[in-house]
């Protein structure tokens, strides 16, 4: 009889508690909040792109790149953002860190040019009056002449007639008549002190020398002694190398960053670590319609002649500048393919790294301007930035393979640590 007595006891206590529950305020059952409305469900404050978190949103959706939006929590203070790489990892990888800079972005172009004369300075010599020449003083092309030297000597009857009749001026003492003689032999290419020294001897002088106007060189040599000229017969050219020309050519697209006023630079291979420094001379007005260029044309001094017509060298050409752009080290860019945006990969601190969007200007040897994307001061990789750039594409596709499986829960890889997925 008493273990029937002990079970019904035990019905009747359970029962009775049973009672006692139903009868209590539903505000003081377990895991109620009672009368303060909280929930054990969190609201998240808001939703952030993966790889991205100042993209954000006040309800679920699809990031720019197409991932699903991850909701960020009071307690937790919202996902990490980027990829995180151990400081071993990083090590090995050779991983370098630069700030974005403001500075002057020099921006030179860079050609080849041939050197040639500087045709203002070419002496065309032309007798101005007909006659023979008695005697030629240069025997060929390229001889080297010097300022005052004596070219030709030309016998012409017309000079005769001109002298003969300024010393009967002088004879007469006609002043009137003495000043035309004067000028008209001068016309006629009788330089002041040839004049002068007709009016002292008294005596025409049958031969007139025509001499170098400067130093220089026989650049062409049209005529031989005995010869019959004309004033329309160039008799020669005389060229000279204290100044000369260096002709280049640009395409189309370097064109907006030249300017007249910049310096210019000009070397030769054969001639190492010298450099002539000159100035831009004309800047072709037409652009060549077949090879789409632009002829440059450039003036240099050469007082030692070493510069020579033919000569073949490289020009640097300082390009216009802006004043002080962001920029950054050019290894430091991952250059996009197609739609593909130009990124960096930025250090967020704590051994993180996110790859971001950039969009580039001008770019030179070793450094490319920021146009948008980046903020001075802030740290890019500069080495390495590749293998960071590959996780974490591979962590976004995880995430949309994430995102388009049923049921499964993948993890957040912004927040896996790279040593946990190398294991």
């Amino acid at each position: 009889m008493k273990p029937l007595i002990r079970s019904t006891l035990l019905l009747a206590v359970g029962a009775g508690l049973g009672v006692l529950l139903v009868s209590l305020p539903v505000s003081l059952l377990p895991g109620d909040g009672g009368d303060d409305g909280s929930s054990t469900e969190r609201e998240p404050l808001y939703w952030v792109a993966p790889m991205d978190p100042d993209y954000r949103r006040d309800e679920p959706g699809k990031s720019p790149m197409g991932m699903d939006l991850v909701p960020v929590y009071e307690e937790d203070g919202g996902p990490a953002p980027g990829v995180r790489v151990d400081p071993t990892v990083a090590h090995n990888f050779g991983v370098r860190l630069a700030e974005v800079e403001r500075a002057v972005l020099d921006d030179p172009i860079f050609t080849l040019g041939n050197v040639a004369l500087d045709e203002p300075l070419i002496s065309h010599v032309h007798p101005r009056v007909s006659g023979w020449i008695e005697r030629l003083a240069v025997d060929a092309e390229n001889d080297p002449v010097t300022e005052g030297e004596v070219l030709l000597e030309l016998y012409s009857p017309e000079l005769v007639r001109a002298q003969e009749e300024f010393l009967v001026a002088l004879r007469r003492d006609a002043t009137e008549l003495v000043a035309a003689s004067r000028a008209r032999l001068r016309a006629l290419g009788m330089r002041p002190d040839q004049v002068a020294a007709l009016e002292r001897s008294g005596e025409v002088l049958e031969r007139i020398a025509i001499r170098a106007e400067r130093d220089g060189f026989v650049l062409a040599l049209n005529v031989r002694e005995g010869m019959y000229v004309q004033p329309s017969t160039e008799v020669m050219a005389v060229g000279t190398l204290d100044q000369v020309w260096v002709l280049a050519e640009l395409f189309e697209r370097q064109i907006p960053r030249l300017a007249e006023d910049r310096e210019v630079r000009f070397t030769l291979d054969f001639v190492p670590g010298r450099e002539w420094r000159g100035e831009i001379d004309l800047i072709e007005p037409q652009l060549d319609a077949q090879l789409r260029t632009l002829g440059v044309r450039m003036r240099f001094d050469n007082p030692d002649g070493r510069l020579r017509p033919g000569m073949f060298g490289r020009v640097r050409l300082e390009g216009v500048t802006d004043g002080l752009v962001p920029v950054i080290p050019r290894e430091a860019l991952i250059r996009g393919v197609g739609d593909t945006p130009d990124r960096v990969v930025v250090a967020l601190g704590e051994n993180r790294y996110r790859s971001r969007a950039v969009r580039i200007g001008r770019v030179t040897a070793d450094r490319v301007e920021i146009l948008t994307g980046l903020e001075v001061g802030e740290r890019i990789v500069v080495s390495g930035q590749f293998l960071i750039d590959s996780e974490s594409d591979l962590d976004a596709e995880l995430l949309r393979m994430g995102a388009t499986a049923d049921g499964d829960e993948t993890p957040d890889p912004s927040r896996m640590d790279h040593s946990e997925m190398d294991d």
